[in-house]
């Protein structure tokens, strides 16, 4: 369950890369299209890999960190007023929440009906 809402999103993502990079652009990220590519990787084929368990627990804490990333990028509550200020802070706490879900499957690793490709001993 902690990679769906990354799966979901990260299908999105590739099956509109245009509206993907645009919305990166619009944002102000620096290199949208860069970005985008990354997004996808992250988002849909790294997820994949954990949750077949495939090298679970360094990937666990790439999508900490890059859900960390996010959270600052896309959610920066501090800047804003009223309404929005509101609706970024919950978003961004939610990304601080799933980075800690992450790094507790860094510490539990990938169980025993995970894939035995970069699991520890």
């Amino acid at each position: 369950m902690l990679v769906l809402l990354f799966l979901i999103f990260g299908w999105s993502k590739m099956t509109n890369f245009a509206g993907t990079v645009s919305y990166m652009a619009q944002t102000g990220m620096p290199l949208p299209f860069l970005g985008a590519v990354v997004a996808i990787i992250i988002e849909f084929f790294v997820s994949i890999a954990v949750l077949l368990g495939i090298f679970t627990q360094p990937l666990a804490v790439l999508m900490a960190l890059y859900t960390l990333a996010t959270g600052f990028i896309g959610h920066k509550y501090w800047l804003m007023t009223g309404v929005a200020r509101y609706e970024n802070e919950i978003n961004f706490f939610k990304n601080v929440s799933i980075a800690g879900g992450f790094l507790l499957l860094y510490v539990t690793g990938p169980g025993r009906y995970a894939l035995p490709i970069g699991k520890r001993s």
